[in-house]
């Protein structure tokens, strides 16, 4: 059993659009050749690298997985990004760099085949060598039906993975190969302009086969049942979707560990913002979340960062069943309509969330002529307005025979999340008379555990992008996606999503009006209800430097971090 201690914290669960390395200092790595730097003794200008390593860190939520197939959560990829590695890293200019790889792969001119030629001096944390088993073991896991992942469907642009997860074809007919120890051959079912991004997002990282089998279903459930390849080993984890106290710490036998600087870092959890502003005030702990009001009142201080995040916060409804109350268009407009997204966002959170324009957030992705922003250009009519609401609501009553109905919102419990949940039943229940709003903040295990299960009226969820591009928001309400939990279904938005894969995979104008096409549609049903793009204010300690921070795919990278005296 662990020893209580005196840390306790908010949430690091951020992607930051055009910032690359808060805090200063940066990552070193370079783009198209990982060499490990030189050990110092010297920070960037004057600055005297700290005689003890150690960085604690504040999250809002438990870790629900540590297993690379099956974490689909922010604050988990944050752990598993540190403690793996996989053919490509994230550097701090954004850009997909070798890492478990020597060199960027060699790209056959149909964009089908990748040939990766691996580094024979990476290893896992017990010493063994990483090898190109290891990938293909890692991502035919993935894939295998009898693992469950939701990120499978990451894995079907690779060759057979579609027929794989389905289950008709075996999993040794996934096209990733390994043609000797240290090469791999990677064939995809169709070319994507992103792929170089999928090879560093956790679940394409490498798994040893051997570890798995030998834990069974007790994999990675504690830090000692699993092995590590990444900068840091994962220490102190007890219990996935349980745990609040957990560490990285520095491995010693990862490839680049001269660069690493870090000893530790150590994470706990509290869902209270004012107990986490009390210790970092204390001194006790350096890297915070903060809710809205008490973000306004640290304005100005130079350790204040407010990190605008690639996601999206919206409210999935229940359409499961063909006798739903959602599947009536006009209750889901007058919600929509209901909700007024300025308010909530400047004078609820304050934290720097901005109302969301639709499904895929602003600042993502730019069109191949003119580089328009995506959101700008696909933006509709999703503003509040009271009188809309109440044509709607009206309609809506009308068509489902009631004059009284009443909804559920399932949410995560943390303090910001409870701050939505508050406002949008007061609000809803102000504008739509009749409507009676219930509300059930749960542990965001729960919350996932749930929204899978479709254990819901309504869930106030969200997505962060996966890679820089509208298809990762846009494949998720694709019909029959794991991800679709509210079961949307739309043949023309199914229509313009699959083109956009597959038929105009290649051509990029051609492919973004398949994607623009999609958001319309997805807005025009309100097969979902976006509400937020989210941003996050967070106190870093001035003496915390180099924190690495991505736009999309794994978040935080605390490779290059370090602290000063």
């Amino acid at each position: 059993m662990k020893t209580k201690k005196w840390l306790y914290v908010g949430l690091l669960s951020t992607v930051v659009l055009g910032l690359a390395a808060c805090g200063g200092g940066g990552g070193n790595a370079k783009k198209d050749e990982a060499k490990p730097a030189e050990s110092s003794s010297k920070a960037s200008g004057d600055e005297t690298i700290a005689d003890e390593q150690i960085f604690t860190v504040n999250v809002l939520q438990e870790m629900p997985s540590a297993d690379l197939s099956l974490n689909t959560d922010v604050i988990g990829s944050v752990a598993l990004n540190n403690v793996y590695e996989g053919i490509y890293r994230l550097g701090e200019s954004q850009e997909p760099e070798p890492a478990g790889a020597t060199e960027k792969a060699e790209v056959s001119e149909d964009g089908l085949t990748y040939k990766v030629k691996l580094r024979e001096d990476a290893k896992w944390s017990d010493g063994k060598p990483v090898t190109a088993k290891d990938y293909v073991y890692g991502w035919q896991r993935t894939v295998d039906p009898k693992t469950a992942s939701e990120y499978a469907y990451l894995h079907e642009i690779v060759k057979n993975g579609a027929a794989i997860t389905a289950g008709e074809k075996p999993v040794d007919e996934l096209g990733i190969k390994a043609v000797s120890d240290y090469e791999l051959e990677i064939t995809l079912e169709k070319a994507a302009p992103y792929f170089d991004y999928l090879l560093a997002f956790t679940t394409f990282m490498p798994q040893r086969q051997d570890i798995v089998e030998k834990y069974g279903k007790e994999y990675t459930t504690s830090s000692e049942k699993a092995v590590y390849n990444g900068p840091f080993t994962l220490a102190n984890f007890d219990g996935p979707g349980t745990d609040t106290e957990w560490s990285y710490v520095k491995n010693p036998e990862y490839w680049d560990k001269d660069t690493v600087k870090l000893d530790e870092i150590k994470v706990s959890v509290v869902k209270e913002a004012s107990t986490s502003l009390n210790l970092f005030d204390d001194g006790q702990v350096e890297e915070i979340q903060l809710s809205g009001e008490l973000a306004q009142q640290k304005t100005g201080d130079p350790q204040l960062h407010i990190e605008k995040k690639a996601s999206a916060r919206y409210l999935e409804l229940n359409q499961r069943e063909k006798d739903s109350q959602f599947n009536n268009e006009d209750l889901r407009k007058a919600l929509s309509y209901a909700i007024d997204r300025e308010s909530l966002a400047n004078q609820i959170l304050a934290d720097g969330s901005v109302p969301a324009k639709g499904l895929v957030p602003t600042d993502l992705a730019q069109s191949p002529k003119g580089k328009k922003d995506f959101a700008e250009e696909a933006s509709g009519d999703i503003g509040y307005d009271s009188k809309k609401a109440k044509e709607h609501w009206a309609k809506a009553k009308k068509d489902l025979g009631k004059d009284k109905i009443e909804i559920d919102i399932l949410a995560s419990d943390n303090d910001s999340t409870k701050k939505v949940l508050e406002f949008l039943q007061g609000s809803l229940q102000e504008e739509l008379p009749g409507l009676k709003v219930n509300l059930s903040p749960v542990p965001f295990s729960v919350r996932l555990d749930r929204s899978n299960k479709g254990d819901f009226s309504l869930v106030y969820g969200g997505w962060i992008a996966d890679y820089p591009d509208p298809s990762s928001f846009l494949d998720l309400f694709e019909t029959g996606n794991s991800y679709n939990r509210g079961h949307y279904s739309n043949p023309e938005f199914d229509k313009n999503v699959k083109e956009a894969s597959t038929t105009n995979v290649n051509n990029p104008e051609k492919r973004w009006d398949n994607m623009i096409n999609a958001e319309k549609i997805i807005k025009e049903d309100m097969g979902i209800i976006p509400v937020l793009q989210e941003a996050e204010a967070h106190l870093r300690s001035e003496k915390v430097k180099g924190v690495v921070a991505h736009p999309a795919g794994a978040m935080y990278d605390y490779k290059w971090a370090y602290k000063v005296k």
